[in-house]
């Protein structure tokens, strides 16, 4: 792996605190990713359950976890499988865990190969009156694809028709909105990555250039400062591809007096940042460009300075949009009229900010939480509102990773710049 290693008590804390909302007899099972694949012989790069690694900090697959915490036999009560390794393996692949690394990193004793699961379960499961199953719980998820996670649900459910089944997503939530000490030193690392890469590429941007070569600066930056790479599908879109919220081709020549988006950030340890900046071609912003990207700056400090303990989603973002029809008014793209016409469902502004302006984040971009859970401190969220007004084919949009905390918040990428003046001067120098 090309991250540190990360002190492993970080998962022996994790475990304890799920086990403290299990209800008495209650055995919690977790399953990692599968390796997809492509065609062929051919796979996708791996990406470990983010439950399973947050538990356990195994990053392979076919690994498997077990938490009963009042198992009668002490050494069932943390059981890991993981894929067991030979040499064979190890030539055509790479090194795998061995039960003695295994334990290093999770700090969990009772370490089984895979294929010893059938066997071992067998001595746990009766044991149990009930069983939380883990599924992919999180509203913006749409997956065709049947999840080594999802089949396990299935299998058990024919195999195990008379236990008592409850949801463990709900538990991960729970925990998993509340960042570890640990966990924010994870992303803290992520966002000095993603800084890295996003001076570098003011450095390197100027008219001629294209979307894919200013991709391969940022890659090359992260992988060198031991990221996997982009946290997320890379978004490098200049000119009108700005207003594409997805557009993700990156494949345009920019162009003298064109803004390009960039959506784009590292991951580290598979904790991911997420900035959003918009920059001038031509390292010079228009009087036009300069309005619109003023605006938006004032929507982001607006709402920044909302995103404070006891705050309530729906509530904040209810409030962002009234910022937001304001600063449109002033840009003269909506007018009073407008809002006083609007239909209270689909506000005038979600013409030109038709994205919501905050999402958790963490081992997942979009990661879990509980919408109707107030702000606490510990919560990491983005802050990114846009304007893309596809007429004039410009967009404009920044992002920020917010640290909740008791007095306010902390902004993680503080020191990446932001001001129009900060960015001109960079491309400039």
């Amino acid at each position: 792996m090309r991250y540190s290693r990360i002190d492993k008590a970080l998962f022996i804390d994790n475990r304890r605190r799920l086990s403290t909302l299990l209800k008495p007899k209650s055995l919690a099972i977790l399953n990692s990713n599968d390796i997809m694949p492509t065609n062929a012989d051919g796979t996708m790069g791996f990406k470990q359950n983010s439950d399973l690694f947050y538990l356990t900090g195994a990053d392979q697959e076919e690994t498997i976890l077990l938490i009963f915490p009042d198992h009668p036999d002490p050494k069932f009560r943390e059981v890991l499988f993981v894929r067991e390794t030979n040499e064979l393996i190890a030539v055509w692949e790479g090194e795998k865990l061995t039960k003695e690394q295994a334990r290093e990193v999770t700090g969990i004793q009772s370490v089984y190969w895979t294929h010893q699961f059938d066997f071992i379960f067998g001595n746990i499961i009766f044991e149990a009156e009930n069983v939380y199953l883990n599924t992919n719980e999180h509203t913006r998820n749409d997956s065709q694809v049947q999840s080594r996670e999802s089949r396990f649900v299935r299998d058990f459910k024919d195999r195990y028709p008379v236990h008592t089944l409850l949801r463990l997503a709900p538990l991960m939530h729970q925990l998993r909105a509340i960042k570890h000490p640990v966990e924010i030193e994870l992303l803290k690392k992520a966002c000095e990555i993603t800084k890295s890469g996003f001076e570098r590429v003011l450095k390197f941007v100027k008219p001629g250039v294209h979307e894919f070569e200013i991709e391969a600066e940022l890659v090359h930056e992260f992988v060198r400062n031991r990221s996997k790479g982009f946290s997320y599908q890379p978004i490098i879109a200049s000119g009108a591809n700005a207003c594409v919220l997805h557009y993700i081709q990156n494949d345009q020549q920019c162009k003298d007096g064109d803004i390009i988006l960039l959506d784009v950030a590292a991951e580290y340890a598979n904790y991911g940042a997420d900035l959003s900046r918009s920059i001038p071609v031509n390292g010079r912003f228009t009087k036009r460009q300069r309005d619109v990207y003023d605006a938006v700056l004032r929507v982001f400090k607006a709402a920044k300075d909302m995103l404070v303990t006891g705050n309530i989603w729906d509530e904040y973002h209810k409030e962002v949009g009234k910022i937001m029809e304001s600063e449109l008014i002033g840009l003269k793209l909506l007018s009073k009229t407008d809002i006083e016409n609007q239909d209270p469902d689909v506000p005038a502004y979600k013409k030109y900010f038709p994205h919501g302006t905050s999402h958790f984040l963490g081992l997942d971009i979009h990661d879990v939480g509980n919408k109707y859970r107030p702000f606490e401190p510990g919560m990491v969220f983005t802050c990114e509102p846009g304007i893309y007004i596809r007429e004039e084919g410009l967009g404009i949009r920044l992002e920020n990773n917010l640290l909740i905390t008791q007095t306010g918040n902390i902004d993680l990428m503080a020191d990446i710049p932001l001001e129009a003046e900060e960015i001109e001067e960079i491309m400039n120098s």
